[in-house]
């Protein structure tokens, strides 16, 4: 593995340079295996040339400054050094874990993974509700995943928020309970966004509750005709908060970018 390198985060132009997720099992000792669409991206697309520098992201905080290889080693790059990257939104992935379940409109989930990974999100849940319709094959989940990591690419983070196989609303309360071991070394707030009713608006909520900086927060976001009557109820039962996100009835493709968007205010206040 290459060395660390104290200067590399100064003397290089990082935002100049194009970011690449790649997997950890692709390292092997200095070297970087690229997968036969990464490097049609970088020489194809990019038009980079052999020796030249791009940064390349394994999705868990990690980042290294990495060259291309000569071009008979066509799917080879060389890891020059360890980057300690200082950006926003490093800072922020540091900071705080943002989780959200999202019951998945019919329409629109390619948009939400990806805004949502802009904004800041660490995990995201899909959620089968009682009024969701749509029910998402293994290759559009994966489908997500990617959009995900280019996401995070775009907008120079070092976590990849992980992209879960949809869940039964049901089963996601009783698989993760508040009085869980986990939920125990970790309390965390939890936030059911509903569109009517007298709930505090979320942004309030985050104001007066500072500890979910280092805490973290679970955003949930119901589908088209929002959360029934019984989902409240379970969902409270299992110490989620009714939250409003404002008094316009949003999409559901909108719900989400706004609570998460209240979040980075919250954050940034």
């Amino acid at each position: 593995m290459p060395e660390t390198d104290p200067l590399a985060s100064i003397a290089l132009p990082q935002a100049q340079l194009q970011r690449l997720a790649i997997a950890p099992s692709q390292i092997q000792n200095a070297g970087l295996t690229l997968t036969a669409s990464q490097h049609h991206y970088l020489c194809r697309v990019l038009r980079l040339r052999p020796g030249d520098r791009f940064i390349a992201l394994d999705g868990r905080g990690t980042a290294w400054l990495a060259a291309l290889a000569p071009i008979e080693a066509k799917t080879t790059a060389e890891l020059v050094s360890t980057l300690h990257l200082d950006s926003h939104s490093s800072v922020s992935d540091a900071l705080q874990t943002v989780v959200l379940l999202i019951a998945m409109p019919k329409q629109g989930m390619d948009d939400i993974v990806r805004q949502s990974t802009e904004l800041g999100v660490s995990e995201i849940q899909p959620i089968l509700s009682d009024r969701t319709i749509l029910r998402p094959s293994a290759q559009k989940v994966e489908r997500w995943r990617r959009i995900a990591a280019e996401a995070a690419e775009q907008s120079e983070r070092l976590i990849i928020p992980a992209v879960a196989e949809p869940m039964k609303w049901a089963n996601y309360l009783q698989l993760n309970g508040q009085d869980s071991e986990q939920d125990a070394d970790r309390p965390h707030h939890r936030y059911l966004c509903v569109a009517r009713g007298n709930a505090p608006n979320l942004l309030i909520c985050l104001q007066r509750q500072p500890d979910w900086k280092t805490k973290g927060i679970t955003l949930a976001i119901g589908p088209e005709g929002g959360w029934t009557e019984s989902e409240v109820k379970r969902a409270i039962a299992h110490h989620f908060t009714p939250v409003s996100l404002g008094q316009s009835i949003l999409r559901a493709v909108t719900a989400p970018i706004t609570a998460l968007s209240l979040v980075t205010a919250a954050r940034e206040i």
